[in-house]
C-alpha cells in the first residue's frame, strides 16, 4: 500500500503544474450542461482560471455535478502539495448542494451515491482528462462520448498506474517436489483444466492480482482482487474473440476494473463483462473456471503432479507468506468506500459465491453466498437454487467444491475423496465433477464458484441470496 501513497503524493504535485495551460471553456445556454473544461480548470489550485470556473459552474450546477468535484478533490486532499486547493473545492460543494460534509469524502461520496444518476455527458472524458495527469493511458479509457453501463461517479483511482500492479504473463512454474519455498499450511488457489493442475499461491497472486497462462490447453486470465478477496479464472476468449488482459489502476465498488489492451474497455471483474468502453453492450462475457482455495500441502496431496508458481517472477517483491496486504486483511476496516454494506456479517467474512442462470428471467443470473463458517460445519451440504440441486463440499482444511447433482441426493463423505448417495453409491470427487464409482460415465459437473469478502460480494450483488 505503500506505493499508493507516494504515487498520490506525486500525482497532486503534478497536477498543480500539468493544469496551468491556457483554457477557452464556451459559455452555454441556461438549460445545457456547462462545458466540461470548466470543470478542469476548477481543478487548477488559485489564479483567474478557477475562479471563473467556479462563477459559471455555480451558476449552472446540478447535483449531479457533485460526483466531478469531488474527483478534483480526491486526487489534491492531504497531505498533497494542492492540498490548500482541496478546501476551496469542498467549500464549493458545500455551497452548492448545502451539505455539510466538510473534508469527510467518505461522507461526500455516500451523499453522492444516494442522488439520482443523470450524469454531465462528458462525465467520462472528463474522468479520462483529469486522471491523465497521474498516467496519459488512463484518457484510454474514456474517449469523448464513451458508452458506461455504471454509474462513473462510482469508478475512482485505486492509487497506482495502469498496469501499476503488474499482472504475471506466463510466470515460470516448478514441479511440487522442487517447491521448497512453500509449508504445507500457506494458502494456494488450486485449478485443474483438462487433467493438468497448478496452484498459484496467494503470498505470490497477492503482489500481482493477475496472471495471465495456460493450463490444460485453455488460455486464462486469473484475477485476484485483493481489496474484495476474490480470485476468478477466466477463459481469455469472448464469443471467439481472443483478449488480452491487464489492470487498469481503477476500482468499481472497491472491486478492481481489468481493461482489453484490444479496445481499451473497462471489464468488471466479477462479472467478466465490458462496462465502459467500446464492448460495453456488446454481450460478450468471460467464462469463469473452477478454482478452490485451499493449503498447499492438501492441494500437492491430491494432487501430486501439480505445478506451481516460481518465486522467480521477474519482479522484486516479498513474497513470504502473509506479507502482502498484511494491515489489510488483518482488520475489517475498508480501504475504499462502496455504495452499499450489509450488516449481517462483518465486512470481510468470507464467503463462497457463485451466480447462476435464472430460469424465470432469460440472460438474468442469480446471486448465492455461503459463508465458509457456515460450510466448515455443514461439510456436505444440499441446497436448492436456480432450480438446480447444489451439493457444496468442503474439505478438511477449508477447500469449497459445488457440483450440480441433478436428481441425486448425498447423504456423506466417506473420505476426503469420496462421498455416498441416497442409494448407497459412491462417487469419486474430482476437480471438474463428481464422478460415480461403478460407471466412470456418469458425471455430474463441477459449477464455477469461488471465495469473496462479503462487503465485496454485497456491493456488486445486493439481491444476493445469504445462507449463514
Amino acid at each position: 500500500m505503500k506505493h499508493r501513497r507516494a504515487l498520490r503524493a506525486v500525482a497532486a504535485g503534478y497536477l498543480v503544474v500539468a493544469l496551468a495551460g491556457p483554457v477557452a471553456a464556451q459559455p452555454a445556454a441556461p438549460d445545457a450542461h456547462p462545458d466540461i473544461q470548466l470543470f478542469l480548470d476548477a481543478g487548477v489550485p488559485g489564479g483567474p482560471r478557477s475562479r471563473d470556473a467556479f462563477e459559471q459552474l455555480g451558476a449552472q450546477w446540478r447535483d449531479a455535478y457533485a460526483g466531478i468535484v469531488w474527483d478534483l478533490a480526491w486526487l489534491l486532499r492531504p497531505p498533497g502539495q494542492g492540498f490548500v486547493h482541496f478546501f476551496t473545492l469542498i467549500g464549493f460543494l458545500q455551497e452548492q448542494t448545502g451539505q455539510r460534509f466538510g473534508g469527510d469524502l467518505a461522507g461526500w461520496q455516500q451523499w453522492i451515491w444516494s442522488q439520482p444518476y443523470d450524469p454531465h455527458p462528458d462525465h467520462g472524458f472528463f474522468k479520462g482528462q483529469w486522471y491523465s495527469r497521474i498516467d496519459p493511458r488512463f484518457a484510454d479509457f474514456f474517449p469523448r462520448g464513451v458508452t458506461s453501463l455504471i454509474r462513473l461517479d462510482e469508478i475512482e483511482w485505486g492509487g497506482v498506474a495502469v498496469n501499476g500492479i503488474p499482472p504475471l504473463e506466463y510466470p515460470d512454474r516448478l514441479d511440487a517436489a522442487d517447491a521448497g519455498y512453500l509449508a504445507d499450511d500457506h494458502i494456494v488457489f488450486g485449478i485443474a483444466l483438462d487433467g493438468e493442475a497448478r496452484a498459484y499461491p496467494k503470498r505470490v497472486l497477492a503482489w500481482h492480482e493477475m496472471a495471465l497462462d495456460r493450463l490444460g490447453g485453455v488460455e486464462l486470465t486469473i484475477v485476484y482482487c485483493t481489496l474484495c478477496g476474490t480470485v476468478i479464472p477466466f477463459g481469455s476468449a469472448a464469443d471467439g474473440r481472443r483478449l488480452t488482459f491487464g489492470t487498469s489502476g481503477l476500482l468499481y465498488r472497491s472491486n478492481k476494473l481489468m481493461f482489453d489492451h484490444e479496445t481499451k474497455s473497462l471489464w468488471n471483474t466479477f462479472e467478466g463483462v465490458p462496462v465502459v468502453g467500446e464492448l460495453a453492450g456488446s454481450g460478450l462475457r468471460l467464462t469463469p473456471h473452477a478454482v478452490v482455495t485451499t493449503t498447499w500441502g492438501e492441494w500437492r496431496r491430491r494432487h501430486p503432479e501439480t505445478t506451481v508458481l516460481s518465486l522467480d517472477t521477474g519482479h522484486r517483491r516479498n513474497y513470504a507468506e502473509g506479507a502482502a496486504y498484511r494491515t489489510y486483511f488483518g482488520s475489517d476496516d475498508l480501504m475504499f468506500a462502496v455504495s452499499r454494506r450489509d450488516a449481517r456479517l462483518p465486512n470481510k467474512e468470507e464467503v463462497l459465491v457463485l451466480r447462476l442462470p435464472d430460469p424465470e428471467r432469460p440472460g438474468g443470473l442469480l446471486p448465492l453466498a455461503v459463508t465458509a463458517r457456515f460450510l466448515s460445519r455443514n461439510r456436505l451440504y444440499h441446497h436448492g437454487f436456480a432450480g438446480r440441486n447444489l451439493v457444496i463440499l468442503t474439505s478438511g482444511q477449508g477447500a469449497n467444491r459445488v457440483y450440480d447433482a441433478g436428481t441425486v441426493r448425498f447423504e456423506r463423505r466417506i473420505d476426503e475423496e469420496r462421498v455416498v448417495d441416497d442409494a448407497g453409491q459412491a462417487w469419486q470427487v474430482s476437480e471438474d465433477a463428481l464422478v460415480l464409482e461403478d460407471d466412470a460415465d456418469v458425471r455430474l459437473a463441477r459449477v464455477p464458484a469461488q471465495r469473496a469478502f462479503w462487503f465485496g460480494w454485497y456491493a456488486q450483488f445486493p439481491d444476493t441470496e445469504l445462507i449463514d
